[in-house]
């Protein structure tokens, strides 16, 4: 089975759903991943070391999903921060192609309550790409959650992230974090949502809440037959 993880920025996937990256890879599925932005020319914008910047975070996010298995990380150059002032069609055709090049039976994408704006774009963009059209390849279609982006948006019925189908990667926890500890660039100090030890934690709920271990929560959206 070949999977595509859809992310706005390096670092979403693994934040997201690593272990689930580590667990579809370890069970023989061909694991693919996109990152549609370039994912620092807001934050680095005025520094000279852009291009280096722009560098090293393609190389962190190449290491970091080897580590998880992942067959190829395909990497977009759509301005970071900015997709909501990119024309629509750009970003549809952007993950048209990669879905086109890969064929996944199976795609996960942004949370379309998610308070980052990018990541709504990439969700809105992805319902586009994967319409269930006749010779669509997608035969399902997932949600995933992100720390900082998904809990940051007030609950209410339109934002609130209502999961349908739970995970269990305590066998791959450490793979994650190790995935999680290669993007250098994004690391964050404890409690803040994006440090390792707020992953590891949050995930320990999760699972908690279903009976499970550590667990990546998901909202299937479509499901073929």
């Amino acid at each position: 089975m070949k999977v595509l993880v859809i992310a706005a920025h390096p670092d979403d996937e693994v934040y997201g759903m690593g272990g689930t990256m580590a667990k579809l890879s370890d069970a023989g599925h061909e694991v693919h991943v996109l990152i549609v932005t370039d994912g620092c020319t807001a934050q680095y914008r005025n520094d000279p070391r852009l291009p280096q910047i722009l560098a090293q975070k393609q190389e962190e996010a190449r290491r970091a999903n080897a580590l998880l298995g992942v067959k190829a990380v395909h990497f977009g150059t759509l301005p970071d921060m900015r997709l909501d002032t990119v024309p629509h069609v750009e970003v549809n055709q952007l993950i048209e192609e990669t879905v086109d090049a890969v064929a996944p039976e199976v795609v996960y994408t942004h949370f379309f309550g998610d308070v980052n704006l990018d990541h709504q774009m990439v969700y809105r963009s992805t319902l586009v790409a994967v319409r269930p059209v006749p010779g669509q390849t997608v035969r399902e279609l997932y949600c995933y959650r992100v720390p900082s982006s998904t809990e940051w948006n007030p609950q209410l019925a339109h934002t609130a992230f209502l999961p349908n189908v739970m995970v269990d990667i305590t066998d791959y926890a450490a793979l994650k974090e190790a995935a999680l500890l290669a993007y250098q660039t994004e690391a964050r100090a404890y409690p803040h949502p994006r440090s390792a030890q707020y992953v590891r934690e949050t995930d320990r709920s999760c699972g908690l809440q279903w009976g499970m271990g550590s667990s990546e929560a998901f909202m299937l959206l479509r499901k073929k037959g």
